[in-house]
C-alpha cells in the first residue's frame, strides 16, 4: 500500500512541475506582457516577473517598452527653390501601451519606419534648402510632429527626430562654394575701404597739426628716412618738398625781357606745319630789264613755305628774284 502511494506522489509532483513549466511564464523589467485568452485580451497588462498562464489556452505576448532607434532611409526629393538634395534621418520611439501597440496596428516598427519616410519625403518638398542646411531644429521640430500625430493611437510616443545628412549635387556645392567667396570677397572689400576711410580721417588731422609747425614735417620725412634706411637697403628713396618744385617752376616761367628779345619764335606745332590754302593773288605786270613780259607764276611755287614757317614771296617777286640772283634785297 505503501509503495502504490508514494508513487501516486511522484507522479503528482511530474506532473504539477510539467504543468508549471508549461504555465510559467518570466516578464523581463523592460519588457510588458498582454496575455490573450482564445483569441482575445484578458486582464490587464502583466508587469515584468513571473506571471503563470493556461497552456493550451492563453497565449502570452511580450512588448518591448524601450526607446527604439529607427534609422530613415535617404529620401531623394525637390526642394522648393528647385534643388535636388538627399536627406536621411533617425527617429527615436518607444511604445508606451503594450496592448494598443499589438492590436491596432500588425506591425509597429514596420509602420513607424515608412511613416517617417513619407514625411521626411513631404519636408523636403516644404522647405528650402537654406532651411535645410541652417534650420534643422525647426525642421525635427515639424518632422517629429508629422510622426507623432498618427502613431499616437498606435499607442507609440516619438521622443525624438534628427536629420542626419544633406548630399547636395557637386554642381551645387561648387556654385555654394563660388557664392561664399565672392560673400567674404565684398566684406574684405567693405573692411578695407572702413580702413582706408579711418586712416585718411587721421592723415588729413596730422597734415592739419604738421601745418601749422613746418619744423614737424622735416622732422617726418628725417624719421621716413631713417625707417628706409634700417633696412640695410643699397638704394636710399629722398622725397622732394613739393614746394621745391614750385620754386624752381617759377624761376623757369620769370624770364626777363632781354631774355625775350634773344628768344627765338617757337616752333611751330602739328598745326602749323599744316600748309594754308592757296590765296590767289594778282601780282602787278613786271617786264624784265631785257624788255620781256613776265612769266606767268607757277602755282606749285607760290605757296611753298620756308623753313622758317613763313609765308612765300608773291608769284612776281619770286619770278624776278629766280633770273635775276644776284638783285636781292639790299642791306644797306
Amino acid at each position: 500500500m505503501v509503495p502504490e502511494l508514494v508513487g501516486a506522489v511522484v507522479a503528482l509532483v511530474c506532473v504539477a512541475l510539467v504543468y508549471m513549466g508549461m504555465a510559467a511564464r518570466v516578464v523581463k523589467q523592460y519588457e510588458r506582457g498582454v496575455l490573450f485568452r482564445l483569441g482575445r485580451v484578458a486582464g490587464e497588462v502583466r508587469p515584468p516577473g513571473l506571471t503563470l498562464i493556461i497552456p493550451f489556452v492563453d497565449r502570452l505576448a511580450k512588448v518591448n517598452m524601450q526607446i527604439v532607434t529607427l534609422p530613415i532611409p535617404a529620401q531623394e526629393g525637390i526642394t522648393r527653390d528647385n534643388v535636388t538634395v538627399r536627406v536621411d534621418a533617425v527617429v527615436y520611439f518607444r511604445v508606451v501601451d503594450a496592448a494598443s501597440a499589438l492590436i491596432k496596428v500588425e506591425d509597429y516598427k514596420f509602420a513607424v519606419s515608412q511613416m517617417a519616410q513619407t514625411s521626411l519625403r513631404s519636408i523636403i518638398g516644404k522647405s528650402d534648402l537654406d532651411d535645410l542646411l541652417s534650420n534643422r531644429e525647426q525642421l525635427n521640430q515639424g518632422l517629429e510632429l508629422m510622426i507623432d500625430s498618427p502613431a499616437v493611437g498606435w499607442g507609440i510616443q516619438v521622443d525624438r527626430v534628427e536629420i542626419k545628412d544633406v548630399s547636395l549635387p557637386d554642381t551645387m556645392k561648387r556654385s555654394m562654394a563660388r557664392q561664399a567667396e565672392a560673400d567674404r570677397e565684398r566684406r574684405a572689400r567693405i573692411i578695407n575701404a572702413d580702413a582706408e576711410l579711418q586712416a585718411s580721417k587721421k592723415l588729413a588731422e596730422a597734415a592739419q597739426q604738421m601745418s601749422g609747425t613746418p619744423a614737424a614735417l622735416q622732422l617726418r620725412l628725417l624719421q621716413t628716412v631713417m625707417a628706409v634706411s634700417a633696412e640695410k637697403n643699397s638704394t636710399l628713396v629722398l622725397p622732394i618738398p613739393v614746394e621745391l618744385l614750385h620754386f624752381l617752376e617759377r624761376g623757369n616761367r620769370g624770364d626777363t625781357p632781354a631774355d625775350r628779345t634773344t628768344h627765338r619764335a617757337p616752333d611751330p606745332g602739328p598745326e602749323r606745319l599744316t600748309p594754308p590754302e592757296p590765296v590767289p593773288q594778282i601780282a602787278p605786270e613786271e617786264t624784265a630789264p631785257d624788255g620781256d613780259p613776265a612769266q606767268p607764276p607757277d602755282p606749285d611755287r607760290a605757296q611753298a613755305p620756308d623753313l622758317d614757317g613763313a609765308p612765300a614771296p608773291a608769284p612776281g617777286i619770286a619770278h624776278h628774284l629766280a633770273q635775276n640772283p644776284g638783285g636781292g634785297p639790299r642791306t644797306d
